[in-house]
């Protein structure tokens, strides 16, 4: 009998192991889900175009730029904030500059403060959604479009926002195969000539 209580309990504690490590796995996926649906945690959305409604109303765009710990890119926003009518068309760019003498791929993350008009603000386009990778010594001006939606001001938790803060923070990822393979084959190409 205590045989059998002691292999229940073992089973139990199994379970309750595998059940934690399953939910530790889901909860990233299902976060970002999460928070795409619903513009929780300054997730914006994607459009292919504005409403076509632009209100009299004027909001204040920031931006702000970051990169991960020991990124070797610098990174900044062109400009700091731009003054728009909310609904209105929106560009802005951001300035990426590899000094090393490597290239080097980078993925953005982002997100908008405060919170409440992650749901309103939509990107039409934007080098956040590719890869980017810059040569030894590149400089690029990487665009993104966006607009903040009008219904904005039917929210009673986002109508009163008067400022939205756009943030990136750039992280190094691995070179795209592509870009690695012509790499290779370029080096393979230098050595055969030395």
């Amino acid at each position: 009998m205590a045989a059998d209580n002691k292999n229940k309990t073992l089973l139990q504690l199994v379970g309750v192991v595998v059940f934690m490590g399953a939910m530790a796995w889901a909860s990233v996926p299902f976060y970002n889900w999460f928070c795409r649906v619903t513009g929780f945690g300054g997730t914006t959305n994607v459009a292919s175009a504005t409403t076509g409604t632009i209100l009299d109303r004027e909001i204040k765009i920031r931006f702000d730029g970051s990169k991960a710990r020991g990124f070797p890119w610098e990174f900044k926003p062109a400009q700091t904030e731009m003054t728009m009518k909310i609904g209105e068309d929106g560009l802005a760019f951001y300035e990426a500059y590899n000094p090393t003498d490597k290239p080097i791929a980078g993925q953005a993350s982002y997100n908008v403060y405060p919170y409440e008009a992650g749901g309103y603000f939509n990107k039409i386009e934007c080098f956040c959604f590719t890869e980017q990778v810059l040569m030894p010594g590149e400089r690029v001006q990487m665009p993104v479009n966006f607009f903040v939606d009008p219904e904005i001001v039917d929210d009673p938790d986002a109508k009163h926002i008067n400022h939205i803060t756009l943030s990136y923070t750039f992280y190094e990822i691995d070179l795209p195969e592509g870009v690695q393979a012509a790499l290779d084959t370029n080096n393979a190409d230098e050595k055969s000539v030395n």
